[in-house]
């Protein structure tokens, strides 16, 4: 019953166009829906999309929770929420808890061919030291350009503990070997893209990591 639920809840969304050509239709009356939501405020306009969908069929749709990754998938697994807009697979696989989708489906997609995720560098800097990938923050120049605490390596706005694109960063770090050149800022996403952005504008040098749709670098 937990999996019709969800089914049900997500697949709506499908149908909003016809829903929308006869607003007599409310498959979703009397229906209760209890929507999560993901932790980075980027991610955050999927799920309002499709609660005002949802509401326009009929669907009462309670408060989300926002919840970090793994947290969530347990939790809809275990029926304590209905779905979320905010998965990104493969890259949240790894974050299921075991015999997930006995309980949960994947449903629907965002981005059909795939969202993108990778590292953007300021424009000025790439011209400037000729950078053309990751190799090139090994070079004692583009690391003192982007050297920030003063460490000796350069500083990337990188992903909180726990998240998908962390471990990314991590297996970049290890099978390029930049551990020893490049420094992951790990600590909150929103107040380091807020630091970085604030650089960016003041002239300075910026090297992050983000993702499309809907990451920073879009909004």
């Amino acid at each position: 019953m937990r999996l019709k639920h969800l089914l049900l809840a997500v697949t709506c969304v499908a149908v909003m166009a016809t829903a929308a050509m006869a607003s007599d239709m409310k498959p979703g009356e009397g229906v209760t829906v209890k929507p999560a939501r993901a932790t980075w405020n980027t991610g955050f306009f999927q799920e309002a999309l499709v609660r005002r969908g949802l509401e326009e069929l009929g669907y009462d749709v309670q408060t989300p929770k926002d919840l970090q990754n793994p947290i969530f998938y347990k939790s809809v697994a275990l029926g304590d929420v209905d779905y979320w807009t905010n998965g990104w697979f493969p890259n949240h696989d790894s974050q299921t808890p075991p015999g997930f989708y006995e309980d949960a489906a994947k449903v629907g997609y965002v981005a059909k061919a795939g969202g993108l995720q990778g590292y953007l560098v300021s424009k000025r800097e790439v011209e400037k030291y000729n950078i053309k990938s990751l190799e090139d923050f090994k070079r004692p120049e583009v690391k003192e350009a982007f050297d920030i605490n003063g460490d000796g390596k350069a500083d990337l706005t990188a992903c909180p503990p726990g998240w998908g694109c962390e471990n990314i960063i991590t297996h970049h770090m290890k099978v390029y070997d930049l551990a020893d050149h490049i420094n992951p800022v790990k600590a909150s996403y929103e107040a380091g893209m807020a630091s970085a952005l604030g650089t960016y504008k003041s002239g300075g040098p910026v090297f992050f990591y983000t993702w499309l749709p809907t990451g920073p670098s879009s909004s």
